[in-house]
């Protein structure tokens, strides 16, 4: 019975939130919206599963809201009385009410606007790769080394490890699709690639919004693909804070390098997106440095585009099968457990049901969130899941006079780098559906993403930041609680960066700025500048990040790291751990880099080169 209603419940909110939305949009904005009720949907369906209930009650109780007003639920009522309700709801003193409207609106407007993202969307082939490795149901494995998550660092690992003629068996909770299965940025990868759909959020004062990759490849399927190498002075922060050994810039540059010849990492050099030009003409014009980003991209000029962006399943996945590795996806390990000098694997695979893997020697690769929370339910907790930190990032819609965005537009590649390591600032993804997210804190102007979203980008301004988080298991659970903390400096670096962000689209001729604070007003100009308070107000700034790593940081130092210099579990026989979690600190750059040349350095250790 509460299936119908939620459906009923969910059927209304999509139809009056999307409803203002047709009266002046374009025909692809109008009803009937049967596709948003089933996007919602799916998405509760997906999300965090110790917040579905929760989600699922306070819809129905919202729902009830409409009986003192008019005698009947929410549902059932006239589309006027809707609205009213939903208005009064949005603007609740009660925190976790306009939490639940800013959900369902978040989603709503995603579906709504993701429709005009598929306009011009190139046929996308869905179906998931054959699985390489089919067991069959109860059947127990055995592997000489098990990889547990299948992203940069744990397809790196497993790929040298198997190159090396060891018998890797790879684990991925994900399915496997191809890097072509879906429109990169679109609703359809967020279904196939996030997890949880993408709806994750770290809890605190301000909470912060935040994505992992669930598939074959990980992250890495679904980033832009943008590379630094880790700056020298925070290599030096790690070896002196953290004792770690074999960190120096000199130790690091041969691991680089190897990832960059692998990865075909480079400069785009001409062919630009407008958005992105527009910041690095800002830069300049204010004297600021800014650069090209190197990516993940192999030059063909025989393909469309004239190259193909890069990721695991392009380049470490295969190889990795080439040298004999068995790749096991769509399999979650819930716990690890160690007897003798064997470790072996609880697992549930999609189609095979309980599983379990022996083997002698184990990787835990399953990203900053995932690899502590499979530690501490299996009673390892040292140091582990208590330094989760991130790169905080607040966001700016800009809109200009000329036209900066369009379908299919690539990747944007600038970043402004001269107040790094406090700072950066850079630009974003900038469909209509990301630009309607963007736009969710000045309602009264999201029209213009309906009529003029070309004249329109995302930009964004991310700190290395002080705060940090927790990791936990929660009983009876799949998914980890995520608490984050941000100190004071954070707000105040924070408020500084978002006025330095408004001050470079200024110079390169924006005429109107939409950030994403709550209550706040469109910036038109300069003078507008006095306007942005000195640090972002605790609870109304809408952060969110895509770069989480530290939580279980690596040192010989026993008072901070979790693992040893090399990822192996302080006091733990032959378990170790390659991926952002190993992080000492915030790297102030994209950390995938970062990851890749220590699961390089990490795995030549492990089998004795270096």
């Amino acid at each position: 019975m509460s299936g119908g209603w939620f459906h009923d419940t969910v059927s209304a909110l999509a139809y009056s939130l999307a409803a203002p939305h047709a009266a002046d949009g374009p025909p692809d904005f109008a009803p009937p919206y049967n596709d948003l009720t089933a996007f919602v949907l799916r998405m509760h369906a997906e999300m965090t599963d110790y917040l579905r209930t929760p989600v699922l009650a306070a819809t129905l109780g919202f729902d009830l809201m409409g009986l003192p007003r008019a005698g009947r639920p929410f549902h059932s009522l006239p589309p006027d009385l809707r609205s009213k309700i939903i208005d009064v709801c949005k603007k609740s003193p009660i925190g976790s009410i306009r939490d639940l409207m800013r959900l369902h609106e978040s989603l709503v407007t995603l579906g709504l606007f993701g429709r005009l993202d598929e306009l011009d969307a190139p046929p996308a082939n869905r179906a998931e790769v054959p699985p390489p490795l089919t067991p069959a149901p109860g059947e127990n494995l055995t592997c000489e080394i098990a990889v547990i998550g299948s992203g940069p660092g744990g397809a790196i690992t497993a790929c040298l490890l198997a190159e090396a003629g060891r018998d890797v068996l790879l684990i991925e909770e994900g399915p496997f699709y191809s890097l072509e299965s879906c429109r990169p940025f679109s609703l359809q990868e967020m279904e196939q690639k996030y997890r949880n759909g993408g709806v994750t959020i770290a809890v605190g004062k301000t909470k912060i919004a935040y994505v992992e990759g669930r598939c074959v490849g990980g992250g890495s399927e679904i980033n832009s693909g943008l590379y630094h190498r880790t700056p020298p002075d925070i290599l030096e922060e790690w070896r002196s804070e953290f004792d770690v050994e074999g960190i120096t810039d000199s130790d690091m540059l041969p691991h680089f390098e190897a990832c960059e010849r692998d990865l075909s990492v480079s400069l785009r050099g001409d062919g630009h997106p407008p958005a992105s030009l527009k910041l690095h003409e800002g830069a300049l014009r204010l004297g600021w440095h800014s650069l090209e980003v190197p990516r993940w991209y192999r030059r063909d000029s025989t393909q469309v585009g004239g190259g193909r962006r890069q990721s695991m399943t392009e380049t470490f996945i295969p190889r990795f099968l080439r040298a004999g590795g068995r790749l096991l996806p769509l399999t979650r390990v819930s716990r690890l457990q160690q007897r003798g000098g064997e470790w072996t694997i609880h697992a549930r695979g999609r189609h095979t049901g309980p599983l379990h893997i022996a083997t002698r020697a184990l990787f835990v690769s399953a990203g900053a969130v995932q690899t502590p929370a499979l530690l501490r339910r299996s009673g390892i907790t040292g140091h582990v899941g208590d330094s989760l930190r991130m790169h905080p990032t607040i966001k700016v819609v800009a809109r200009f006079p000329d036209q900066v965005s369009s379908a299919g537009m690539g990747v944007p590649v600038h970043q402004v780098k001269e107040f790094a390591p406090a700072f950066s600032l850079g630009c974003s993804i900038s469909s209509p559906a990301y630009l309607a997210i963007g736009m969710m804190d000045h309602p009264k102007y999201l029209g213009e993403v309906r009529h003029d979203w070309q004249h329109m980008a995302n930009y964004y301004a991310m700190i290395r930041g002080e705060g940090s988080g927790t990791v936990r298991p929660l009983p009876g659970f799949s998914d980890p609680l995520v608490k984050y903390r941000l100190t004071g400096n954070d707000h105040r670096t924070l408020g500084e960066a978002l006025r330095k962000l408004a001050e470079v689209l200024f110079a390169c001729g924006a005429d109107a700025l939409y950030p994403s604070v709550a209550n706040s007003s469109p910036l038109l100009s300069r003078d507008d500048l006095a306007r942005l308070p000195d640090s972002l107000p605790v609870g109304l700034s809408n952060l969110m990040t895509i770069h989480l790593f530290s939580s279980c940081p690596m040192g010989e130092n026993r008072r901070k790291a979790a693992v040893n210099s090399f990822g192996q579990v302080h006091g733990v026989k032959n378990l170790f751990v390659s991926d952002a979690s190993l992080l000492c600190t915030p790297p102030g750059v994209n950390p995938q880099g970062t990851v890749m040349a220590l699961a390089h350095r990490n795995a030549l250790h492990y089998l004795g080169k270096l």
